[in-house]
């Protein structure tokens, strides 16, 4: 299933969700840029549990060792398909969740459910040697907060069926509701043969999700509500 839309219009201008997009659009181009020296960039910036629980980086090296790779990660990518996948989804959902927290809390809500979804990868493979790299951590937040505060809209989906191609509009309850069942399925899956995900991070996901869901509502600007006199 792949999304196109939904049915709730957004009453501001997306400022941040747009911000993000075109920020991690930049920096993929940057790493496309970079030819060789792209390993030691991916290196660097992203997520690699066995580094995060070696004690040399947490005594020589705590900052751009270990705290900086868990905000970088989120805005690197690993092809082309990657990226699109990861803004369009961010385009589509991010919109509204903005649209109901403002700007700055819509901000800080993102980079918390990226936090969340790289701690969570961390502690599950903690001795991975695979970089973790993806805004799809961060997006899975929003996602989660998407679906707590519009579970009625209605996803316009591209639904794909053996050879059969349809176009239909499913409740957003539905649509998220079985992406998470499939990133709990898979990661479990994924914990049998310790396979880090097979170089997708289903826990990122979850625990994105899971940290989105569980901030919307103190992140959710109240509703004014007017006296008539």
């Amino acid at each position: 299933m792949i999304p196109l839309k939904d049915d709730i219009p957004s009453r501001t201008f997306p400022l941040i969700t747009i911000t993000l997009i075109v920020v991690n659009s930049i920096v993929f181009l940057y790493e496309v840029s970079l030819g060789n020296g792209l390993t030691a960039f991916i290196s660097r910036y992203s997520i690699i549990p066995l580094r995060f629980f070696n004690p040399h980086y947490f005594r020589e090296d705590v900052f751009s060792g270990v705290l900086v790779p868990l905000c970088t990660h989120m805005f690197l990518h690993g092809g082309w398909f990657h990226v699109m996948g990861n803004m369009l989804y961010l385009w589509i959902f991010g919109d509204n969740v903005e649209d109901r927290m403002g700007h700055l809390r819509y901000l800080v809500f993102y980079f918390l459910c990226g936090f969340a979804s790289g701690v969570m990868q961390l502690f599950m493979f903690p001795s991975s040697q695979l970089p973790m790299i993806g805004a799809s951590g961060a997006i899975a937040g929003v996602m989660g907060g998407y679906l707590l505060l519009y579970p009625y809209a209605r996803v316009v989906t591209l639904f794909f069926f053996l050879f059969f191609v349809e176009v239909v509009r499913v409740p957003a309850l539905f649509f998220l509701g079985f992406w998470f069942i499939i990133q709990f399925f898979s990661g479990s899956f994924s914990l049998s043969f310790d396979t880090a995900g097979g170089g997708v991070a289903w826990w990122a996901h979850i625990g994105g999700f899971l940290c989105g869901a569980f901030l919307v509502i103190p992140f959710r600007r109240r509703k004014q509500v007017r006296f008539m006199m």
